[in-house]
């Protein structure tokens, strides 16, 4: 069986199983995340989601990924030259299930970014 999730603004194919370098997600290694944002779990097509079913997986490892190099040159006299480099943070995660109903919220870590989490502190300070 396979699904379809999406994180990051990004979606994936994923089997059991399967090790899967997502956006950096807020978890520690060693926790267990849930995926609810399920599009396809095996042959049940959602619109846009598909309800109840969620895809579960354990964080092995917070890493980069590979250097881009951004090199910039303006042509002609008194030209520019610039570069910049960057590298992604990236989570590691090995996919442990598929759940196509009945996904159970309460004991697993919902799959969020980094960026969410800050974003909910925040809104949770201002009030």
């Amino acid at each position: 069986m396979f699904a379809v999730i999406r994180t990051g603004g990004k979606q994936y194919r994923v089997s059991e199983g399967d090790l899967l370098r997502v956006e950096r997600l807020d978890a520690e290694a060693g926790e267990t995340v849930q995926f609810n944002e399920v599009l396809v779990a095996g042959d049940t097509i959602g619109a846009p989601l598909v309800k109840g079913a969620a895809v579960q997986a354990e964080v092995i490892d917070q890493i980069k990924g590979e250097k881009t190099i951004h090199f910039v040159r303006r042509r002609r006299k008194h030209s520019s030259k610039r570069t910049k480099g960057h590298r992604q943070q990236l989570t590691l995660v090995r996919v442990t299930g598929i759940l196509a109903k009945g996904a159970d919220k309460s004991d697993v870590k919902p799959a969020t970014g980094a960026r969410a989490a800050r974003r909910e502190a925040a809104q949770a300070g201002k009030e």
